[in-house]
């Protein structure tokens, strides 16, 4: 079969980074999307999508983004065999945040406890951006099987531009001046990343400003010859040291995976230059933040043992004699220790999460009441309306109403 070789060399390269890729007939085309969900949202049948795909015709590349944010790409293989499509996919065009996870699984039916599934599969659908190598080398094949270097695109999503980096990158010559300013550049690099490190680690998130008034002048080094390349690898190593500047702050990895994992996604999606500095700036942001807000250093073993069973699963079940059973310890014990230790009892530090929580749904989501009551661990609705109007003075739907209204934002 001709360019056999190459379609080899295709899709071992898509699978090593991956990414699905599969031959079939043409006639399966609209089941083989179908079933690549069905497993982690049943309720969503192939016939839903079957409308909405346009046939496949030759020298014609097809980009298809399923109902729920799913992308896939296909096209005709010019070979007389029974396997004449290539299919590729799924693989998302941006990274679902936790609102649209959240109103995804209310869509397709997916209870709350299945949610982490359906949260663990959409984190290992890979994230690529038009601009991703991949495709280039997609396009690449497409040149050859087709003998043209043209050929028909359709739905292909124009990626965003941005402005040039003021990141300048030094290059290496055998001058003794230059390789004294190399050895300067570096010198100035490492004791930027030190002192991002530190603020990190005490939360001085008041440090912003003086610490990234002068990035346009650190002098990065130039580790691989494509500058875009080189500017994510640069995010790569900060968004590692500023990730175990946290957890030196006394955050515990449960919380900072979350973060870190979402900017490892959204580094690679970067497409110019230009996203780099506000990009290392929100990551300094974001792990300030965590210190400040989840910093267990303070607390024994119990306690902080106690506040990570809680903040894991707000759903689950959190009573004082289940959360001190779980540790071997007696329900007096555990009520005194973190009142001690918190201020508060277990039962008002639960409601409170639970509270802040239901906040953000209401604002940050269109999830129904009965379902942000079940993310908070809370069955009966009207108890959880009763609760919450205690706790805010309004009913659910009132405090939705009056922030979307307003325009603001839950604390």
């Amino acid at each position: 079969m001709p360019h056999q070789s190459e379609l080899s060399l295709l899709t071992e390269t898509f699978r090593k980074s991956h990414v699905g890729i599969r031959t079939l007939p043409e006639q399966r085309l609209a089941d083989a999307i179908g079933q690549s969900t069905a497993d982690i949202i049943p309720s969503d049948p192939a016939h839903r999508i079957v409308p909405t795909l346009p046939a496949p015709h030759h020298r014609e590349q097809y980009h298809y983004t399923d109902p729920h944010g799913f992308c896939y790409t296909y096209l005709l293989l010019p070979y007389n065999t029974e396997e004449s499509l290539l299919l590729v996919g799924p693989y998302l065009h941006r990274t679902f945040t936790q609102e649209q996870l959240l109103e995804l699984g209310e869509r397709t039916g997916i209870s709350v406890k299945a949610y982490p599934r359906l949260a663990e599969y959409v984190s290992s659908v890979p994230v690529l951006g038009r601009e991703h190598p991949l495709f280039f080398m997609l396009d690449t094949f497409c040149e050859r099987i087709w003998n043209s270097p043209s050929f028909a695109i359709v739905d292909v999503d124009t990626p965003p531009t941005a402005p040039a980096s003021p990141i300048h990158e030094p290059s290496h010559t055998d001058r003794f001046d230059d390789i004294l300013l190399h050895m300067k550049a570096m010198e100035q690099r490492y004791a930027f990343e030190n002192e991002l490190i530190r603020a990190v680690s005490l939360g001085q998130l008041h440090l912003e400003s003086q610490l990234f008034s002068a990035v346009s002048e650190q002098q990065f080094e130039r580790r691989v010859a494509d500058p875009l390349r080189n500017s994510k690898n640069y995010c790569i190593i900060m968004n590692t040291l500023l990730r175990k500047a946290a957890e030196d702050g006394g955050v515990h990895p449960l919380y900072i995976d979350r973060v870190s994992s979402d900017f490892a996604r959204r580094i690679e999606q970067q497409t110019a230059l230009g996203e780099t500095e506000p990009l290392m700036i929100e990551m300094f942001r974001s792990y300030c933040l965590l210190v400040q807000q989840h910093s267990l250093q303070s607390y024994s073993k119990v306690v902080k043992t106690t506040i990570l069973l809680i903040d894991s699963d707000l759903a689950a079940d959190l009573t004082l004699h289940s959360l001190a059973k779980n540790q071997n310890i007696s329900p007096g014990y555990l009520s005194t220790v973190f009142k001690k230790e918190t201020g508060q009892t277990v039962t008002a530090y639960i409601r409170e999460k639970r509270m802040k929580h239901a906040r953000h749904l209401l604002v940050s989501t269109n999830l129904q009441i009965q379902t942000v009551a079940l993310h908070c661990g809370i069955m009966d609705v009207h108890y959880f309306t009763k609760l919450f109007k205690k706790e805010t003075g309004m009913t659910p739907g009132q405090y939705r109403e009056n922030l979307h209204g307003a325009g603001n934002h839950p604390i």
